[in-house]
């Protein structure tokens, strides 16, 4: 038995549906169908990693090396134009009887390798930051407050709402169909915190905005 819980009519539009199940097998098998279904839009919450979740979630690799990596090497080449300019061009410099030029390049390795970390670092944290849409402080799943428990002992399954294929009365048969402890409804509110109240009529037929019929 699971329990549906709803906004009142009007107040907010609808953000996701929240799934919890006990154990890690369900929750992966719930992101299998949903994946199955077509579904694309979709999250897995768990205490702890879970193998096998990102190709259960049919996630591709992660986009950051190709942000991190043409970064970084323009942070050798930075380093290396700069110290061409610098010792060759700009004012250059007879040191031991040689003038500078690309054969001392080993001199420049330890400038180009310190260059190409730090721009590789900034590229990593702010590459990240904007792949995953951060920051973001406050989303709607944490309307919730059984979502509390997803870093102790609960696992569950986010539909957002934005997802294509997103449709109140299929997607919550989708996640009924795999027994979860509890299905949410849960309501976009920007300003947050917002306690969610159980529907007297939670199995009332709905709409494609999660509204009564």
């Amino acid at each position: 038995m699971t329990n549906m819980q709803h906004v009142r009519e009007g107040e907010s539009e609808p953000a996701l549906l929240l799934a919890e199940f006990d154990t890690a097998g369900e929750c992966l098998h719930a992101a299998e169908k949903l994946r199955d279904a077509g579904y694309t839009q979709f999250d897995t919450h768990t205490p702890f990693p879970v193998h096998g979740m990102d190709q259960a979630m049919g996630l591709s690799d992660s986009k950051l090396g190709l942000i991190v990596f043409p970064i970084g090497l323009s942070g050798t080449a930075l380093a290396f134009l700069m110290m061409h300019w610098m010792n060759n061009i700009d004012y250059p410099i007879i040191i031991g009887g040689k003038p500078a030029s690309v054969a001392s390049l080993p001199s420049m390795v330890p400038i180009m390798f310190e260059l190409t970390i730090l721009l590789s670092a900034f590229a990593t944290v702010l590459g990240m930051f904007g792949l995953n849409r951060l920051p973001r402080h406050h989303h709607p799943i944490f309307n919730s407050a059984r979502f509390e428990s997803f870093s102790n002992d609960k696992f569950f399954v986010s539909v957002e709402a934005t997802d294509p294929k997103f449709h109140v009365d299929k997607t919550k048969m989708l996640l009924e169909d795999l027994h979860p402890t509890s299905l949410e409804f849960i309501a976009d509110d920007n300003e947050g915190g917002q306690d969610l109240e159980s529907a007297a009529g939670a199995n009332a037929p709905t709409n494609a905005t999660g509204e009564g019929a």
